[in-house]
């Protein structure tokens, strides 16, 4: 990334999508021999990133950690329902970049053994707060119930109702499912 005038927030915001586009490029590599798992290739973005200076090492596991989070999450969305990301997302995708619903899309679909692992170990509850980056998708804030919807990656905001600083995803629908 070249060095610009951009906020600190803004600057890791745009990392996360370089390091969701750098774990893509490099999982669709990796696929014609073996198909490592999903935290060795973002070790290796998140590495990489720290060696060209885009980011320090502390902004560059940050980001990396928001990665892994939303993927996890969205294994677990997607081994709970069989539906596919367009259901998780739970918005317009056309609203998104095109790009991003391809690369997220194929980071889970080529991970689909890691994935089924981390949606057991997500069970746990994946929480997200205010003031960290995500992914596209809905939010749900936990203390009041309202909605927030990202459209693009981004920093979180507080609750627009409540200004609620804890969030979670959606819980799958029973038309997600397959059930009702």
């Amino acid at each position: 990334m070249p060095e610009d005038p951009k906020s600190p927030q803004d600057r890791l915001v745009q990392a996360y999508e370089e390091m969701l586009k750098r774990t893509h490029a490099a999982m669709e590599h990796a696929e014609k021999e073996t198909l490592p798992a999903l935290r060795e290739l973002l070790d290796k973005a998140r590495d990489n990133m720290v060696e060209l200076g885009e980011l320090t090492r502390e902004e560059a596991a940050k980001v990396a950690d928001y990665v892994e989070r939303d993927i996890k999450d969205a294994a677990q969305y997607l081994t709970d329902t069989g539906a596919d990301l367009r259901q998780w997302w739970r918005f317009d995708v056309s609203q998104m970049q095109e790009r991003m619903l391809e690369m997220f899309s194929s980071v889970a679909d080529q991970t689909s053994v890691q994935l089924q692992n981390w949606a057991r170990q997500a069970r746990q509850a994946v929480g997200y707060h205010t003031g960290e980056i995500t992914g596209p998708g809905t939010l749900i804030c936990t203390a009041c119930g309202a909605e927030l919807h990202m459209h693009q990656a981004g920093h979180i905001p507080p609750c627009p109702k409540c200004h609620g600083i804890l969030f979670r995803r959606p819980a799958p629908s029973n038309e997600d499912t397959g059930q009702g």
